[in-house]
């Protein structure tokens, strides 16, 4: 019997030391965690490469201590933002997608549109558009997010894909006025805190290039409709269309494609914008892909480079890749809420 007991005391000692040391590894911002009943959950859900923002960066951007907020290398982002205080406005240059980055992954529990899925969708557009549309997707959206395919390999099926859909929108007859009502009548929503954002960078002559591999007038006429369009600091890179002088539809402004993987070719770094203000050192850069980390490449003179990620769905499996590439990670938010915080800490705005 003495010597059951002391198996027994054993084994809980054992036991209990191995939860106490679960709970010390368990990540902040992780109390959803069935602890310990869910142990394998845990471990599993954990990113060994995130750590939770120490006190002092809390206090300069409280909302990075929010629990849906993820850093490889918290130093550093304070390092950075830090940086950018000292430099202010005169320095701060913003690059970010659109789709799903100042636009929403979903609201209400309804996923939003996308600037193409507003066409897909409209009860103004033909039939045989969103049958054609549909069809194209389900061949080439595979292709887009196969794993086991090179970036490479799929460059030219997401050209067969952009190519084909602008044929098909081509043949539709679509007026500009008839696009403003599709975007009015869509469920494409900017994400909470894009008319401050805009406003303040705006205010303070901070520029903003809105990169995407959308369809551009879909951007402008969202952003009119939601928000304001500040033509002075605002430039969209993206799918235009063209329209003749009686405003319908011809074909599509110039001779580049713009799709997922070509954010880092001519389609901006030809021209002359990044040279023009090659005086802003300091660059925000905001995405929800991995394609979306290349779209500042042609910006050579930054000195000070944030990286911010969205990551809007399949949190788990995706989150140790968004981690390793993105300097923050926001997970599942419908908001702008975190990079306002930093931005009233980087423009030393109270509210």
């Amino acid at each position: 019997m003495c010597t059951v007991s002391v198996v027994l005391l054993l084994a809980y000692i054992v036991i209990s030391g191995h939860f106490q040391l679960v709970s010390n590894l368990q990540p902040k911002g992780r109390e959803d965690c069935c602890f310990p009943d869910n142990i394998y959950s845990c471990f599993t859900s954990m990113s060994p490469i995130t750590t939770a923002a120490p006190p002092s960066l809390v206090k300069l951007v409280p909302e990075l201590g929010q629990s849906n907020v993820r850093m490889k290398d918290p130093a550093f982002v304070e390092t950075a933002i830090r940086t950018m205080m000292r430099d202010a406005h005169h320095k701060l240059q913003v690059v970010a997608d659109f789709d799903r980055t100042l636009s929403k992954y979903c609201e209400n529990g309804r996923i939003c549109s996308t600037t193409h899925s507003v066409l897909e969708e409209s009860k103004f557009m033909p039939d045989f558009y969103k049958e054609e549309a549909k069809k194209l997707k389900d061949t080439y959206m595979p292709i887009e997010f196969d794993p086991t395919k090179t970036v490479a390999e799929k460059i030219p099926k997401m050209i067969e894909w952009w190519t084909k859909g602008h044929k098909v929108l081509e043949a539709c007859q679509l007026t500009r006025d008839t696009l403003q009502h599709i975007v009015a009548d869509s469920h494409a929503r900017l994400r909470n805190g894009c008319q401050w954002f805009f406003d303040k960078l705006h205010q303070l002559e901070i520029p903003i290039l809105i990169f995407s591999a959308g369809i551009g007038d879909v951007i402008h006429e969202t952003i009119t409709q939601q928000s304001s369009f500040h033509s002075e600091n605002m430039k969209i890179v993206a799918n235009f269309l063209q329209f003749d002088e009686m405003g319908k539809m011809t074909g599509f402004a110039g001779d580049e494609i713009i799709h997922t993987f070509n954010k880092n070719e001519n389609a901006i770094h030809s021209s002359d914008y990044f040279f023009n203000i090659k005086h802003r050192e300091n660059l925000l850069l905001m995405g929800d892909s991995l394609g979306d980390l290349k779209m500042a490449e042609g910006a050579d003179h930054v000195e000070c480079f944030l990286k911010i990620g969205f990551l809007n769905f399949k949190v788990e499996e995706n989150l140790p890749q968004y981690s390793q590439s993105f300097d923050i990670v926001i997970l599942e938010d419908e908001s702008l809420d975190v990079v306002n915080g930093m931005m009233r800490a980087i423009l030393d705005l109270s509210s």
